[in-house]
């Protein structure tokens, strides 16, 4: 990762931490992580679009990693992160780009996508498939226990977390993220009772790899990642028409418990999909967990790169 190059900028009020690699006469990917991501989370695909020639810049998302946190925590949306987004391209003279989101990230991203759809050569999703947005229904189909209902309620993931220091928290959360089944505890459990100290991390994601979070959420806290995305779910864009028009690309782990959610794989499946997106391949990376794109970075990035290539500005 020594190839990486981080700055700041200042945006909208706020310090944010860009890392960046690739030639800056390149097409540009913008990467946007989810939760309980960080812009490391994409050090394998930045270095393969950087190596295939784009400029590949992933964000520390305001109120994560090495980004200011927002000035009013309460106030704080994805609205802010859309914003935010924008002015991260204008201060950097960058015209066109294509994002490539991931979990929480992709809201922002189809926002983005649908505000500001001259400024997009294409979109990629990791796991989360483009759909109107509206309050999020599936909560009342899903039992009290589920990680979700747990994180919104304010002080409960902050009593929960606290027990325990950064570090632990996130090898938590991505051990239970990337199992195959819904993160649900019972109701005498947290959400970290699920996991036992003697879990072992996923094969493919290291200590080291771990460390580098942990050192980041030690700084960043989890008041804000809490914010948005779990407490924000219920936000409203005005947005008059949510079709996106630009060229999509979903990649999809076939393990991913998101699409346990109440309606997702149907969604998918039955082609409902592309009436929110008119321009849309769907690709699916077998035995891939919600973290697909650290799990099988080369099948990834292989998508990745092939839409990239089909959809290049000139």
């Amino acid at each position: 990762m020594d190839q990486v190059v981080h700055n700041f900028v200042e945006v909208n009020g706020v310090k944010l931490h860009l890392a960046e690699i690739g030639s800056k006469s390149s097409p540009v990917v913008v990467f946007v992580h989810g939760f309980p991501e960080i812009w490391y989370s994409w050090r394998h695909q930045m270095i393969a679009v950087a190596n295939a020639g784009y400029r590949a810049i992933a964000p520390d998302c305001r109120g994560y990693g090495l980004s200011d946190p927002p000035p009013e925590t309460e106030k704080f949306g994805f609205s802010d992160l859309v914003d935010d987004l924008l002015a991260i391209v204008d201060s950097l003279g960058i015209d066109k780009i294509s994002i490539i989101a991931k979990d929480a990230g992709t809201r922002p991203a189809y926002l983005f996508a649908l505000r500001y759809p001259t400024r997009v050569t294409g979109v990629i999703s990791i796991g989360i498939p483009h759909a109107p947005f509206g309050p999020a229904t599936f909560l009342k189909e899903l039992p009290e226990g589920f990680y979700i209902n747990r994180w919104r309620e304010p002080g409960r993931a902050e009593a929960d977390f606290g027990r325990l220091d950064a570090k632990t928290v996130v090898r938590n959360v991505y051990i239970l993220f990337s199992r195959s089944e819904l993160p649900i505890a019972s109701e005498s459990q947290e959400i970290m009772d699920i996991v036992g100290p003697s879990t072992p991390l996923p094969s493919w994601f290291t200590e080291e790899d771990l460390s580098v979070y942990g050192a980041l959420y030690e700084k960043s806290g989890f008041l804000n990642p809490l914010k948005v995305p779990y407490r924000s779910m219920d936000e409203e864009y005005n947005i008059v028409d949510p079709v996106i028009k630009n060229p999509m690309l979903l990649i999809v782990g076939e393990q991913d418990y998101f699409f346990k959610f109440p309606g997702v794989d149907d969604l998918v499946k039955s082609g409902m999909v592309k009436y929110f997106a008119t321009d849309l391949e769907v690709e699916y990376v077998a035995e891939g967990s919600h973290f697909v794109q650290e799990q099988f970075p080369d099948k990834v990035n292989s998508l990745i790169l092939s839409f990239l290539d089909k959809h290049r500005s000139p």
